[in-house]
């Protein structure tokens, strides 16, 4: 078996609305987050985080939260790129056991960026003072 390695796809950063917070259901506290607008760059590709996507982010009674978030991407050059991904997020941020991490994957019909539809990838997050920040690995 060979070992793991990763190569920075992008780093990203999206801007968030205030949450909906539709409380207590029987399946945890469930949240949403809509994208207001971000931004991406990477070695191989920039752009643009679209406004519309978001995050139905569920907090278990263990503390965890779920993340199950969808967002379109729109490189410098005009093709855009669907990205979902699932997630845990854990712990108080300025502590040190902050746990973030998300698994996306992408989408695209874009002939330039197809190699993504091809991609296994991990994402680091932070949050941030309007939203959130990932660094964004490909898994090798």
């Amino acid at each position: 078996m060979s070992e793991l390695r990763s190569e920075l796809l992008f780093t990203m950063s999206a801007d968030l609305e205030e949450p909906q917070d539709v409380g207590a259901t029987p399946r945890g506290n469930r949240r949403i987050y809509y994208v207001t607008g971000g931004e991406f760059e990477g070695p191989r590709l920039r752009g643009e985080v679209l406004p519309g996507g978001g995050d139905w982010l569920r907090l278990r009674p263990d503390g965890a939260g779920e993340l199950d978030v969808r967002a379109t991407l729109r490189t410098d050059d005009g093709e855009l790129i669907y990205s979902a991904y699932r997630g845990i997020l854990r712990g108080a941020p300025d502590s040190p056991d902050f746990y973030f991490r998300t698994a996306p994957m992408y989408e695209t019909a874009s002939e330039k960026y197809g190699w993504l539809n091809r991609v296994v990838a991990v994402g680091v997050g932070a949050l941030t003072p309007t939203g959130v920040s990932y660094s964004v690995y490909e898994i090798l």
